[in-house]
Formats: structure tokens, C-alpha cells, sequence
């Protein structure tokens, strides 16, 4: 719409952004397949999350990092592309933060000098699950003691908040850590970017009707359910994130760290890998750097500039002239 917010939390004004972000990307995506896995925060840790987000989300992407890290260097020797996206909603607008990760299907070897192909099979599931309880315990512990994480005294003054807290998790078995097979070709990996890294809670196609009794939406399938609207809104903007935090972070060899040194070797010996540069089109190729309507053009097919009447005249723009100070 013209003029619009451009907030990241609107539901009208991320297509542009998915658009050039995910344009963006696919200069830097390995021609490789790429695992999906999902990281959930356990329902113990829902409420903190919920209290002290910038902290605990922080925690979780620091906790999820280190464990594909770690796995990636004891268990391959190499070095993993990761990019995590965070989601907090589940499709009823409820609370349940959770990080979608895209990571690719092998490694750089720590000297540099292979790829490590691990497409058959990531790392296995019970392995993740431990090392991730213990890494996110251990982020979440070292943040209490810094202070930036504050617990709630128990009613019980000679018990440990932290200890009833640690008490209160369930073992690793029961973490949840879910892992897809690779993507059949890494450009793949761009429409489900597209569908994850700029969506929120609800868009405005899923509200089927709102008056001042209730909204009703779409959860799944031909399924729909009807909030009140102080619970609706409220269950919408639990899930807008504290300013400025990145809901959107790479690791390993898709880092910025590495952008410039271990990024060029990967993408040297594999090569033109899976032909991923054989379909980039030209249209992510005018997405980059677009201005505004030529990217509403592209995206939408309607030329702004068209006449809307005589759908031949075009329009040109030009600058509001400022009035003069008193």
C-alpha cells in the first residue's frame, strides 16, 4: 500500500523485504542440498522466554549454533553452512518459540581442502537432542549468573531457583529436535526461505471474519477457531520481538566472518555443484537492488507506471515541490 509502516511485524508490508532478502541469499547459497531442522524450546522454559525474550531467544540461537558447530567439527572435521529463523506461533497464534534451521547437507573439512557430503544423513537425532539440552542449559545458567536473566525466588527460600528450574526439565530423550532430509536442490532452499524467514503470526487472507464479538481464522486445512478480540490481539503481540533483535542469524561458512575467506573456497570445489547458477533468472536478478516500483511490477506483474485508465499514457514521478518557510 502507499505509504505504508514497513513494519517487520505487519502482515502487508514483508513482501518486498522477503523479495530483496531472499534475492540477496541466493548469491550465497552452496550448491548443495540443505538439511531442515527445527530446535524447540522445552514448555518449562516457555514462561522465562515469554518474561525475558531478548535473553532466552538469544540463548537459544547461541545454544543451537554451538551444537550443529560441535557435531559438525568432532563428528565430520568440517565446517557447516547454518541459517536459523525464529518462530514463536504455533498456527492458533499460541506461544511456542522455535527455531527453523536450513544447514547444509555436509562441510568444508577444517584444512579446506574437501567437502565433506553428508546428504544421506545430518547427525543422529538423540545425539543433537543432548548436546543441545546442555549447550542451552549452559548459555541459560551462565546468563542468571551475569544477571541478565533474573528467576523468580521459589517459595521455598533454601531451594536453588536454577536447581528447581533444571529440576523441573524433562530428560533429553524428550527434548524436542526434528530433522528433514536434505532438499532435493539447493534452490530449494530459496522458496522455503521465502515461506519462513519474513512470515508472522497470522496474514490477513487466514482472518475468514471479524466483528466486535470475535475474530475467526484458519489454523489448518478447512479448520478455523474464534478468539475473542482482547485474546486475539493479545495472542498476536506476544509474538512481536523486542526492537532490534535478529530473528534472522547465519553461522559457519554462511557467517559474515567468513564471507570473504572459507564462503569462496566451498563454493570453489563444488563448483557449479547441483547447476543451482543455471536457474537464477532474470527475475531475482532485477529483484537486487530494485526500487520500489519496479519490484511491484516484477513481483505483482502491474506496471505502476501504466495509466489506470488508458492502460497506454505512463506515468512519471516527480518530486512534491516544498512550500516555502514562513
Amino acid at each position: 500500500m502507499y505509504n505504508s509502516c514497513l513494519n517487520r511485524n505487519c502482515p502487508q508490508c514483508q513482501a518486498f523485504a522477503q523479495a530483496r532478502w531472499i534475492a540477496a541469499r541466493t548469491q550465497r547459497l552452496l550448491p548443495v542440498g540443505h538439511h531442515h531442522v527445527v530446535f524447540t524450546l522445552p514448555s518449562e522454559l516457555r514462561s522465562l522466554a515469554r518474561l525475558q525474550p531478548r535473553q532466552v531467544f538469544a540463548a537459544l540461537f547461541e545454544a543451537t549454533s554451538q551444537t550443529l558447530e560441535e557435531l559438525a567439527r568432532d563428528e565430520l572435521g568440517g565446517r557447516l553452512g547454518i541459517t536459523a529463523v525464529l518462530h514463536t506461533w504455533t498456527r492458533e497464534l499460541t506461544w511456542h518459540p522455535h527455531l527453523h534451521c536450513v544447514v547444509t547437507a555436509g562441510a568444508l573439512s577444517l584444512d579446506g581442502k574437501r567437502w565433506i557430503d553428508q546428504s544421506s544423513r545430518l547427525f543422529d537425532v538423540n545425539t543433537i537432542k543432548a548436546t543441545f539440552r546442555t549447550k542451552l542449559l549452559a548459555s541459560l545458567q551462565r546468563r542468571i549468573h551475569t544477571g541478565d536473566i533474573v528467576l523468580a525466588p521459589p517459595d521455598d527460600a533454601d531451594i536453588d531457583p536454577w536447581h528447581q528450574l533444571c529440576d523441573s526439565l524433562p530428560s533429553w530423550r524428550k527434548w524436542v529436535v526434528y530433522i528433514e532430509p536434505p532438499f532435493g536442490r539447493s534452490t530449494h532452499v530459496i522458496e522455503y526461505l521465502g515461506r519462513y524467514t519474513h512470515r508472522i503470526g497470522i496474514s490477513n487472507a487466514r482472518v475468514v471474519d471479524a466483528d466486535d464479538h470475535g475474530i475467526t481464522f484458519r489454523t489448518r486445512g478447512d479448520d478455523t477457531t474464534t478468539l475473542a478480540p482482547d485474546t486475539f490481539l493479545h495472542r498476536f503481540l506476544q509474538h512481536v520481538l523486542p526492537p532490534g533483535f535478529h530473528k534472522i542469524r547465519h553461522y559457519g561458512l554462511y557467517a559474515a566472518a567468513h564471507a570473504s575467506r572459507l564462503w569462496p573456497i566451498a563454493a570453489a570445489i563444488l563448483g557449479d555443484g547441483d547447476g543451482l547458477h543455471d536457474d537464477l533468472s532474470e527475475r531475482d536478478a532485477e529483484i537486487v537492488g530494485a526500487d520500489a516500483l519496479t519490484l511491484l511490477a516484477t513481483l505483482t506483474g502491474i506496471d505502476p507506471r501504466q495509466c489506470p485508465c488508458c492502460h497506454v499514457g505512463r506515468l512519471t514521478a516527480r518530486p512534491i515541490p516544498k512550500p516555502r518557510p514562513p
